[in-house]
């Protein structure tokens, strides 16, 4: 074998590789597709999805705080640390087999209760109708080294209509880990946080005053 054959192998064995992302993410689209929550079940990784929306809907509360101005650096600890509880819980709630299907089909979850504007959530969700919407997502495939992943979903949309999931190769098989919502979703879930928050405030501001009235 000539030495110029091996820089070719390579390169066609990297090429085969970044394709193996692309077999899971079109069963991924048909379970979506015929809701067949049982293989979702089995694809995803719960616990970094909602570690992962926790991180997206703090971050964004604790911005939304963060600009109210009015805050003491002790009253900010502690509903930063009141947002991380209250997020958590809502990813339990979020983040099951069928409400992962519910939010990959269009971006929004529908058993999220926020209201939704004409033009909230995803331009469309994951869907791969033929070899051309497969080509599609292929070049908005980011590899992040040998086992991860990341996918622009739609592929063709502006970047605020767009989410953005992570898959991550484990044991020869591509799971997802992650799904970054779009900016609609992550304001709406952090503006209900931040309404938890605000009575939450107010509820202790008023106990601190019924001690001093009486």
């Amino acid at each position: 074998m000539r030495w110029w054959y091996v820089p070719i192998l390579l390169a066609l064995a990297w090429f085969a590789f970044t394709l193996t992302p692309l077999v899971s993410l079109y069963s991924l689209a048909r379970a979506v597709e015929a809701r067949d929550v049982a293989y979702v079940d089995a694809h995803v990784n719960f616990r970094t999805l909602r570690l992962s929306l926790v991180r997206q809907t703090t971050s964004a509360a604790r911005t939304a705080l963060n600009e109210s101005g009015d805050l003491d650096p002790r009253e900010q600890q502690k509903l930063n640390e009141a947002a991380v509880g209250l997020a958590l819980a809502l990813a339990e709630t979020m983040v099951t087999a069928k409400t992962v299907v519910d939010l990959l089909d269009d971006g929004w979850p529908e058993s999220l209760e926020v209201p939704r504007g004409a033009q909230a959530g995803a331009a469309s969700g994951l869907r791969i109708e033929g070899l051309g919407r497969l080509a599609a997502y292929y070049f908005a495939t980011e590899m992040r080294g040998f086992r991860t992943v990341v996918v622009s979903v739609p592929p063709d949309a502006p970047r605020a209509r767009q989410f953005r999931i992570r898959l991550r190769l484990r044991a020869w098989s591509w799971r997802l880990v992650d799904i970054e919502v779009t900016e609609d979703l992550r304001a709406q879930m952090a503006q209900k946080l931040a309404r938890t928050l605000a009575r939450m405030r107010a509820g202790e501001k008023s106990e601190r005053k019924e001690p001093a009235a009486q």
